[in-house]
């Protein structure tokens, strides 16, 4: 790695929480030079504009939450074992991901919805590939006989989806976890009592 390529992971690094406390707009280039203890010259000598820096961010941020929950997910485990696993890494470590803000695709949704087109774009980009990623379970299970072939994976998936975002966002907005656990339950609930056979 380059030194400017170190350079530019270490402002995305040192910045990352920052942003997702404090989203786009709440994030200014005094939060960032303190942050790095480079001066707004260096930040921006090596990012074209905070745009640049807020979308580097955000895909450090997602790529790192996606990757620990990928990492959680047995491959050669059933379909089943594979969406439990998703639900026990939200039930394990909802605590470390509200340390850092919440859940970066749900906060850069919300901020980028109608303001931040340059964000939206990548945040559409990974809920999509996210739900992708749940079909692919569910189709698998259909595949192997654990799960009904009737179902509508991409209908599920986006459920399961809106129930987790929705948890977080409930579970950090009133300050109690048990709101996560009841979406998280829920989930589980409609995989044993619709999906499985």
């Amino acid at each position: 790695m380059s030194k400017a390529m170190q350079t530019r992971q270490f402002i995305i690094e040192r910045t990352a929480t920052i942003f997702n406390k404090k989203g786009y707009m709440g994030t200014s280039v005094a939060d960032l030079t303190i942050a790095t203890g480079l001066t707004k010259g260096s930040i921006y000598g090596n990012f074209e504009n905070k745009d640049a820096v807020a979308l580097a961010v955000y895909h450090y941020n997602s790529g790192s939450l996606t990757d620990r929950i990928a990492e959680t997910i047995p491959e050669s485990g059933t379909a089943y074992m594979q969406l439990n696993s998703i639900i026990q890494f939200y039930r394990q470590h909802w605590k470390e991901v509200f340390e850092n803000g919440g859940c970066p695709l749900l906060n850069t949704a919300i901020e980028a919805d109608d303001q931040l087109p340059h964000l939206l774009s990548a945040v559409r980009s990974s809920f999509k590939n996210w739900a992708e990623r749940i079909v692919g379970i569910l189709e698998q299970g259909k595949k192997h006989g654990e799960f009904k072939t009737r179902i509508n994976s991409i209908d599920y998936a986006h459920t399961f989806l809106i129930l987790i975002e929705g948890g977080i966002l409930l579970a950090k907005t009133l300050a109690d976890h048990k709101h996560l656990y009841l979406a998280l339950d829920r989930v589980m609930a409609i995989v044993d009592q619709e999906i499985r056979n």
